[in-house]
């Protein structure tokens, strides 16, 4: 069943700025679905256009059948929709559990369940739950970046280059901490640089190049594709 349609879509940061010109992205119910593609493609420009930072200026946008294109950012949370950017995406200053009840801010009754699943979900944030963000190690503050975002308890997570900056150690732990909560039941949107890795554990994947569908299909296909690991996973 299809989760999420984008159609046709042409969005950027201006109206002369066509970042994405006519981009097409399917997620079903139950997927993990990797984007990749060279710096400067869209692809952190699709999420943002599908999590309503940005108004696209032509095409469609549906969410369980919905549209959902040119809505609010807190309309499309509600709907079922988080989404966790590359940087700036906790409070520095803020204690672990204080980020978790900002990620609870549109269901404040529901809160202390949230956090408490979320500790469970996620140990070591049980353990710094009194730590100020600012001194979690780069993988730690994904995590609870993560954690925050599923305190709406979202149908899809839209992750921004989760493993940005991270190290492979740190990058590996995080890549099973992803496919821990796709297994627990939420559907995963993904840019990501290590494409190599993004194709082992997506269903699905699409390459995007200059803001134009470049090509789409079961992510081992195009892990084995010769053109496709020459070009975007370096041989």
């Amino acid at each position: 069943m299809t989760l999420l349609s984008v159609e046709g879509v042409v969005a950027g940061y201006s109206a002369a700025d066509e970042v994405l010109k006519g981009v097409d992205f399917l997620v079903d119910a139950a997927e993990i679905v990797g984007v990749i593609g060279p710096n400067g493609a869209g692809k952190s420009t699709l999420l943002k256009t599908i999590a309503g930072l940005l108004k696209p200026g032509r095409g469609r946008i549906t969410f369980e059948g919905t549209a959902i294109d040119g809505h609010a950012p807190r309309d499309i949370s509600r709907r079922g929709i988080a989404y966790v950017p590359q940087e700036q995406n906790v409070f520095p200053t803020m204690t672990v559990r204080e980020n978790l009840e900002m990620g609870g801010y549109i269901d404040p009754e529901g809160s202390r369940r949230k956090i408490e699943m979320a500790f469970e979900r996620f140990p070591m944030l049980a353990r710094r739950r009194r730590a100020p963000a600012r001194t979690l190690s780069g993988g730690e503050r994904q995590m609870l970046a993560m954690a925050m975002a599923l305190m709406v308890e979202p149908k899809l997570l839209l992750l921004d280059e989760p493993s940005a900056g991270l190290s492979p150690i740190a990058a590996e732990s995080l890549f099973s901490d992803i496919a821990a909560i796709h297994r627990g039941g939420v559907s995963i949107a993904m840019v990501e640089q290590n494409a190599r890795e993004v194709l082992t554990i997506a269903h699905r994947a699409y390459i995007l190049v200059d803001g134009r569908n470049h090509r789409d299909g079961a992510a081992a296909a195009l892990a084995a594709d010769p053109d496709i690991k020459r070009i975007f996973l370096g041989g």
